[in-house]
């Protein structure tokens, strides 16, 4: 009975689109999705409108309310624009910051966007071709503007798009305004209600003038000159994976002082179908076998790749043996606080006012690292957006080194406000070469900050449950564990409970209950053991999983140990996995 109100729901829904002024090839569709004896497509299109979650807004595109398409884009846009009128009514001229990705539609949304915007009066600010997502951040502060999106699905297939909208000091939205702009946008009840005619006079076309000012701050970050001077000659390997990297990336580089980039020429064409890969995910290995195998071929010191939006990194480096291995995302931040600690003590930068940004599921020994050198560490939920306002919280007051969560992202400077490769890819040869003038390789150098801070490893486990069945499942696995927590996870006592829903802290060992110290809940659960490890829980908010997040602890008193400690990490996430039914 209840799977049949749905579909009546739903059905009703796709109507209001047949005779609302939708255009021909849409209702086209419609039609044909109505008169399939199947309903599973209809219902997933229409059984949901689209919402900002912690990667904005994000979906299949395709017909529907559920999917990403000229309307749920437009409207978005609409609501949007609604709000930032609201919000503004003393600024002379309210403007935006318009980028975009590789991905199919992401230039025609962009259009799109830039003429709802400016027949609602905005100044829009669009750039003339592809860029980066981190330079678009930095475009919204350099501007001044009140706001910016930027059309892209970050890492996702080559089906999906997405909206990722910011405010006006260059960061992700977060409550209220994102909550506020989803109000707005489930006001606009028709189609006529979005003003698509633009107004021309008030788009403004921006390109190199913001590109050259974007690499000469990125320029400024480097901290260790004379090490690139002694080694400009690395043999680095970059591929963009087909995305927005491919210009700015291996300028950035050279920038820097770096002479000897190579590329991938297959990866190197634009192309939202990301032909050479089945993911362009820079998380999945097979994403950087081409540029591994030209390392190989050339012999090269350093492979970098960068994800369609170019706020992602990955890395590969050899290991004593030779073998090219991947770095991964908690070990890439890792390195870059490390090094920009370190760094900043040698050269007197450290006055007692700066920090760091990790999120909760990162590893836990940047915490100790930041600890031990007297910088303070901020733990905050999963998502840039919470990164960036820390730093918005801090501005003028603290220092900030740097920022970075396990999922390949990182923002090693202030003037983006959202994970960065481009000035990471630059900032991680600099690394590199800083550790060839002492001696080292890359790989010795994580070695070497295991030895001095204890072994970490890490491994996500995603649990994937699609459609509306599937997240009715997960809301379930997730009630499950808030009621009946493990008492012990892998044979070690569970001592520590952190539930972000209500933001309480339990020690199991004392009974004692505290409150955690958030801007807002989070649908989290985190289980601290006594043997070190750590396991969150989260349902994804861009994808139809639930997340669990591994970490345990070991130790190294030399790099000869370190496969021992791998292995023994290895053996102990097995145990983990076990524990928790999987």
């Amino acid at each position: 009975m209840e799977e049949n109100s749905l579909l009546m729901e739903v059905i009703a829904k796709a109507q209001t689109w047949l005779v609302g002024n939708y255009n021909e090839e849409t209702k086209a569709e419609i039609r044909r999705m109505l008169d399939s004896e199947d309903k599973t497509e209809l219902i997933e299109s229409f059984y949901r409108d689209l919402e900002f979650g912690t990667g904005g807004l994000r979906g299949i595109m395709g017909v529907g309310t559920n999917r990403i398409n000229i309307y749920t884009v437009g409207a978005a846009t609409q609501g949007l624009s609604n709000y930032l009128k609201a919000q503004f009514p003393d600024v002379p001229q309210i403007s935006v910051v318009i980028g975009y990705d590789c991905r199919n539609n992401s230039n025609l949304f962009a259009d799109i966007s830039a003429n709802i915007f400016s027949a609602n009066g905005i100044k829009v600010y669009q750039f003339e071709s592809l860029r980066p997502t981190p330079e678009a951040s930095f475009a919204i502060r350099h501007l001044g503007c009140q706001s910016g999106i930027i059309l892209t699905a970050s890492h996702n297939p080559k089906e999906y798009n997405g909206y990722k909208a910011y405010w006006n000091d260059g960061g992700q939205m977060i409550a209220p305004h994102d909550e506020n702009v989803i109000t707005e946008v489930m006001k606009i009840k028709n189609v006529d209600e979005i003003k698509f005619t633009g107004n021309p006079a008030l788009i403004e076309i921006i390109g190199e003038e913001i590109d050259k000012i974007y690499i000469e701050n990125i320029k400024g970050i480097t901290l260790s000159p004379e090490s690139i001077q002694r080694n400009s000659d690395l043999k680095i390997v970059y591929t963009p994976i087909h995305g927005t990297g491919v210009a700015l990336i291996p300028r950035a580089l050279r920038a820097f002082g770096f002479t000897n980039i190579i590329n991938v020429p297959e990866q190197d064409v634009t192309s939202g179908d990301f032909p050479t890969v089945i993911s362009p995910n820079p998380e999945e290995s097979a994403a950087l076998d081409m540029a591994i195998k030209k390392a190989i071929a050339t012999d090269a010191d350093l492979v970098m790749a960068s994800d369609p939006d170019a706020d992602r990194l990955g890395v590969a480096v050899k290991n004593d043996k030779g073998e090219w291995v991947l770095v991964n995302g908690n070990q890439t931040a890792l390195i870059f606080i490390y090094y920009l600690i370190r760094r900043w003590k040698e050269l007197g930068k450290v006055a007692g006012k700066e920090y760091v940004v990790k999120t909760i599921v990162t590893t836990e020994i940047i915490k100790q690292i930041a600890e031990r050198n007297d910088v303070e560490c901020f733990d905050v939920f999963t998502g840039f957006k919470w990164i960036a306002n820390v730093m918005r919280e801090n501005e003028g007051i603290k220092n900030y080194i740097g920022g970075g969560e396990e999922s390949y992202g990182f923002l090693p400077e202030e003037f983006a406000r959202d994970k960065d490769a481009v000035s990471s890819c630059a900032l991680m040869a600099e690394v590199t070469a800083w550790a060839k003038d002492n001696g080292k390789t890359l790989y010795e150098l994580l070695q070497d900050i295991y030895v001095e801070y204890g072994y970490g490893k890490e491994k996500g486990i995603s649990v994937v449950r699609k459609g509306k069945s599937g997240a009715e499942e997960i809301a379930q696995i997730m009630r499950d564990f808030s009621t009946n927590p493990p008492k012990e996870i892998a044979g070690s006592k569970v001592t520590i409970i952190k539930d972000y829903e209500t933001l309480k802290m339990t020690n199991t060992v004392t009974g004692e209950v505290s409150d955690l110290e958030m801007p807002c809940t989070a649908n989290v659960l985190q289980y601290f053991t006594e043997d070190g490890t750590k396991i969150s829980v989260r349902p994804s908010g861009t994808e139809p999983k639930i997340k669990f997040y591994v970490e345990v602890r070991g130790n190294m008193s030399s790099r000869a140990e370190y496969d021992a400690a791998d292995a023994a990490a290895d053996a102990k996430i097995e145990a983990v996995r076990v524990s928790l039914g999987g």
